[in-house]
């Protein structure tokens, strides 16, 4: 009976985890639609997978868990990059799955408007967190280096970024690093749209 039970636990838990799995989500879709809800307004970024799988997978798979739900903006350089999907309204991290491979040389640049993948200095350590660049951005392109994937652009609220744009930054106690909004700027939630 035991072992049973273990194996209906587990085929749960699989069956599970491959719900939330990015490419299960619209998976003929090459160009899935997000809806990002923030404190200041409703963006709307579509993914392109034709270039950029492996990151479409994966954010899409954080918003099937609905780890974006009630997080932080937490990094703002008005003339660089807006950043979001690492800590919570508390600055608690988001849980964080596997890291993707980097897909930075699949043609798409970082150009105002784009979204992007955050990573460390390891190329291959991108997880949760993603940037809208608030510019052109030509030196996050590869190059003799590694860059960041961009897997998708906004197609609309590009008036909601220029209001985030505006909000005041410091320096954070609880972060204990500059250019955080001294106003939160929340995710409250992220939400695939429907096919169309």
């Amino acid at each position: 009976m035991r072992s049973w039970t273990t194996f209906a636990l587990l085929l749960f838990t699989l069956v599970t985890a491959r719900a939330e799995a990015g490419q299960f989500i619209q998976p003929n879709n090459l160009y899935p639609k997000v809806k990002l809800m923030t404190s200041h307004g409703d963006i709307i970024v579509e993914l392109d997978r034709s270039r950029a799988p492996l990151s479409v997978n994966n954010f899409l798979s954080y918003v099937k868990k609905k780890s974006y739900d009630n997080t932080l903006f937490h990094r703002l350089e008005p003339e660089f990059v807006l950043q979001g999907g690492g800590y919570d309204a508390n600055y608690k991290p988001v849980e964080e799955q596997k890291p993707v491979f980097n897909e930075s040389g699949n043609g798409m640049k970082n150009q105002l408007g784009t979204i992007a993948m955050a990573r460390l200095n390891d190329p291959h350590s991108a997880t949760s967190q993603f940037f809208f660049n608030l510019q052109d951005n030509p030196h996050l392109d590869p190059g003799r280096n590694w860059g960041y994937a961009v897997f998708g652009y906004i197609v609309e609220g590009s008036e909601v970024i220029e209001k985030i744009r505006a909000v005041a930054t410091d320096t954070s106690a609880e972060l204990g690093w500059p250019n955080v909004p001294v106003e939160k700027v929340l995710l409250k939630t992220a939400v695939v749209l429907p096919e169309q």
